[in-house]
């Protein structure tokens, strides 16, 4: 199997379970936070929603200054669930495509993440995908878990069962 290959199953799980993770997102809770330092609800949904550009731009791009992106920052404002499924189509294809074609030497080449002369990270781009697009994505959707929970919302059995749902493979 090619290092595409590999990353593709984990893709189409990870996507599935922040899908169902979305799916449960409230149209009322857009400015909800379980703490000050906690992200908006909404913001938080959006943030999961669109988090796989950042993994196409990993792909497609030879490295990242954030200090001078040249790539759009995704707008993170929530306004409907239909909306926020669609964001999350709409960034997982285009990532999932680039994945798809990507070559193992395509991967093991270095991709530079810095903030101008910072550098935050210097590593083969498939570490780079793993840790800041997969990691990050299990991240976020843990912490949507977390809001769901707090607002008597049912939890989705992603990784095993949840408190409200059986899990299945």
């Amino acid at each position: 199997m090619t290092i595409a290959e590999i990353l593709l199953q984990d893709f189409d799980t990870e996507v599935s379970n922040t899908r169902r993770t979305l799916e449960r997102v409230p149209e009322d809770k857009n400015d909800w936070k379980c703490h000050d330092k906690s992200m908006p609800f909404g913001r938080l949904a959006m943030h999961c929603a669109t988090l796989l550009m950042f993994g196409h731009y990993i792909l497609e791009d030879d490295g990242m200054d954030m200090a001078n992106s040249k790539r759009p920052h995704m707008p993170l404002v929530f306004t409907t669930r239909d909306n926020l499924l669609t964001q999350l189509d709409e960034s997982s294809s285009k990532c999932r495509a680039s994945l798809a074609a990507a070559t193992d030497e395509h991967l093991s080449k270095l991709w530079k993440f810095s903030y101008g002369e910072q550098i935050i990270s210097h590593n083969p781009r498939s570490q780079a995908f793993r840790q800041m697009c997969f990691d990050h994505l299990i991240h976020h959707t843990a912490q949507l878990g977390v809001y769901l929970r707090l607002n008597d919302i049912p939890v989705p059995a992603l990784y095993g069962p949840s408190a409200d749902e059986q899990w299945s493979a």
